[in-house]
């Protein structure tokens, strides 16, 4: 399989080049998910980085590769989205009823 070197930008893992192996389009996957272990033996934290273009170039405009930035939010994000598909369901704000008394 190839493999690609792609920077990475913000969180902890900030100014790293690491080779990330690139799937069936030659392009690396949309996020990149980095467990990282507990030192109290707890479930591992996970960093997420989503995949942005890394530029073009100035004569032709073409685009000069990925890389990847901090998501510190780590939603699930990606997927297909199909027009029929649902969105999905928010939850209720927690505090108070809507009752007025």
């Amino acid at each position: 399989m190839k493999s690609e070197d792609t920077p990475f930008e913000g969180g902890p893992m900030d100014g790293r080049v690491l080779p990330v192996l690139l799937g069936m389009t030659g392009h690396p996957p949309k996020t990149y998910r980095i467990p990282v272990p507990d030192a109290a033996g707890g479930p591992p934290t996970v960093l997420v980085y989503r995949r942005v273009p890394r530029g073009h170039g100035k004569r032709l405009g073409l685009q000069r590769g990925w890389k990847y930035t901090y998501d510190p939010e780590g939603g699930a994000g990606g997927g297909l989205k199909w027009p029929w598909s649902k969105p999905e369901p928010t939850t209720p704000e927690k505090g108070g009823d809507d009752t007025e008394g």
